[in-house]
C-alpha cells in the first residue's frame, strides 16, 4: 500500500463516516436509505456515459454485490434503529477487517506479510476498543449489537466481492456506476411498495441530507474500489474501517456521544497499525 493509496482509503474513511452520520440523523430510516440509494442510482446513471463498460467477467461480481449491499442496507437501518450511532457504527465496521483477511486469503490467494498482519492485527485491536468503549456502563442490547455484527458480516462479503470484481473489470469508475444503478432502484421500490402515493411526502423532508448521503456514499465507495485495484483488500479493508473513529467523533460532537480516553489510545493503534501498513507497501 503506498501512501498515495492509503490517503485515499483514508479520505473514504472520513466521507463514509458522513454519510453514515447523516443517515442516523434521518428519522425515517426507509425513506433516508431509499434517498440514498436512489440518489446512487441517479448519479451512476450520469456518471455511465462517461466511463468504460464493465467486462463480462465482473458482471456475476457486481450482481452479487449488490445483492449483498442491499442485505447490508437493511440491516445497517436495524442497527441504527436499535442501538446508538456510536455503538452501532463501530461494532458493524470494526468486526469487518479480520473477515475480510480470512475471506482475501481464500477466494484472493492474498495473505498479508509480516508487516501488513502486524498493521492489521493493531488497527483492529484500536477498532475493537472503540466498539467495546461503546458498550461501557450500561446492559448490553443483544438486538443492536447482533444487528451489528450481521451487518459487519455483510460489509466483509461484498468488500471482497467487489474486490475480485472491480479487477476483472478493469475499470473502477465503470463498476462503482453500474453498481450504483444495479442496486439503486431496490429501496426506493420497497418504500413505494409500502407507502404508495405517501412516498413523495415520506421523502420531502429528508431530501437535502439524503442526497448529500447519497454523494458522499458513492465518492467513498469509487475511492475504496479504486484502491482495491493497487493493493490487498486486508490492509484496505482494515484502514477504511478508521471511519469509526471519524464516526466516534461525529457521536461525540452531533449527538452527544461521549468519547473518553480509551478511543484516544484506540486512535492512537490505528495510527500505528496505518504506519505498518504502509511500511508494508
Amino acid at each position: 500500500m503506498t501512501p498515495v493509496v492509503a490517503a485515499a482509503v483514508l479520505v473514504a474513511a472520513v466521507t463514509h463516516a458522513g454519510w453514515n452520520a447523516l443517515a442516523h440523523r434521518i428519522t425515517d430510516k426507509p425513506a433516508g436509505f431509499a434517498l440514498i440509494s436512489g440518489g446512487g442510482l441517479v448519479i451512476g446513471l450520469a456518471i455511465t456515459p462517461f466511463a468504460r463498460f464493465p467486462a463480462g467477467a465482473a458482471w456475476p461480481y457486481l450482481c452479487a454485490s449488490a445483492a449483498v449491499h442491499i442485505a447490508y442496507y437493511a440491516l445497517l437501518m436495524t442497527s441504527f434503529r436499535l442501538g446508538d450511532f456510536g455503538q452501532a457504527y463501530p461494532i458493524a465496521r470494526g468486526s469487518a477487517p479480520l473477515v475480510v483477511t480470512l475471506l482475501a486469503a481464500v477466494f484472493a490467494h492474498e495473505v498479508p506479510g509480516a508487516w501488513a498482519g502486524a498493521g492489521i492485527a493493531v488497527s483492529c485491536l484500536g477498532l475493537s476498543g472503540v466498539g467495546l468503549w461503546g458498550l461501557r456502563g450500561r446492559r448490553p442490547d443483544w438486538a443492536a449489537i447482533g444487528a451489528a455484527l450481521a451487518t459487519g458480516l455483510t460489509i466483509a462479503v461484498y468488500t471482497v466481492i467487489d474486490g475480485l470484481g472491480v479487477r476483472a473489470a478493469h475499470t473502477s469508475l465503470g463498476y462503482i456506476a453500474w453498481l450504483m444503478v444495479v442496486q439503486g432502484w431496490v429501496l426506493p421500490a420497497f418504500l413505494y411498495a409500502r407507502a404508495g402515493g405517501g412516498t413523495v411526502r415520506r421523502l420531502r423532508p429528508y431530501a437535502a441530507l439524503g442526497l448529500l448521503g447519497a454523494a458522499l456514499s458513492v465518492a467513498a465507495y469509487a475511492l475504496v474500489l479504486w484502491a482495491q485495484t493497487r493493493a490487498a483488500l486486508a490492509p484496505i479493508a482494515a484502514l477504511r474501517e478508521s471511519s469509526i473513529l471519524v464516526g466516534a467523533a461525529i457521536g461525540a460532537l452531533f449527538f452527544k456521544e461521549r468519547f473518553g480516553a480509551p478511543r484516544i489510545v484506540a486512535a492512537g493503534l490505528v495510527v500505528v497499525g496505518i504506519g505498518l501498513m504502509v511500511r508494508a507497501g
